[in-house]
C-alpha cells in the first residue's frame, strides 16, 4: 500500500538519513555529514510556503519531494529543491510516481507552475526530460564562486 504523508519536524530523520545515503552514492557521489543534510533539510522545512512528502510502500520509505511556492505575476510557482528517492530502488518509476503526486498536489493547490535546478546532462536531466520537463528559453542559471 502507497502512503504519502507531509515531511514535519517529527519525521524529517527519515528524509535525512535517505538523503546521506543517496547523495554520498553513484551517481551523485558528494559528501554530505548527517549535520548538514539535517541543515539543509531543516532550513527548507522552515522556508515559508514549504510543501514537501513522504512516500512509503508497505512501510518502506521510497522517498521524498520538497520545496517551496513563491508568488510571481502568473500566481503561485513552485520550487522544486529535492526530489530524493532510494537508491536501492531507483530506475524501476518511483520517482515519476512521487513526482506526478507533487504535480497533482500543486494543480489542487492552484500553483500555476514547477522549476527546479538540475545537473547538465547525466541521470537527473533525462529523469526530469523523460517527465515532460523542458530547458527554459527565457532563463539562465549564472553563479559566481567567492
Amino acid at each position: 500500500m502507497t502512503e504519502m504523508l507531509p515531511i514535519t519536524s517529527e519525521n524529517l530523520e527519515q528524509c535525512i538519513e535517505l538523503y546521506t545515503k543517496v547523495f554520498n552514492n553513484e551517481p551523485w557521489s558528494e559528501s554530505w555529514t548527517y549535520e548538514t543534510a539535517k541543515e539543509r533539510l531543516t532550513d527548507l522545512l522552515h522556508t515559508p510556503k514549504f510543501l514537501g512528502f513522504l512516500f512509503h510502500i508497505d512501510n518502506n520509505l521510497v522517498g521524498f519531494i520538497a520545496g517551496n511556492s513563491k508568488v510571481s505575476y502568473q500566481g503561485l510557482t513552485f520550487y522544486l529543491a529535492e526530489l530524493c528517492v532510494n537508491n536501492e530502488i531507483q530506475g524501476k518509476g518511483y520517482g515519476s510516481k512521487i513526482l506526478h503526486s507533487l504535480e497533482e498536489e500543486l494543480q489542487k493547490r492552484e500553483i500555476k507552475s514547477l522549476y527546479l535546478l538540475t545537473a547538465n546532462g547525466g541521470l537527473a536531466e533525462a529523469f526530469y526530460r523523460k517527465n515532460d520537463y523542458v530547458i527554459n528559453e527565457h532563463r539562465i542559471v549564472m553563479n559566481k564562486n567567492l
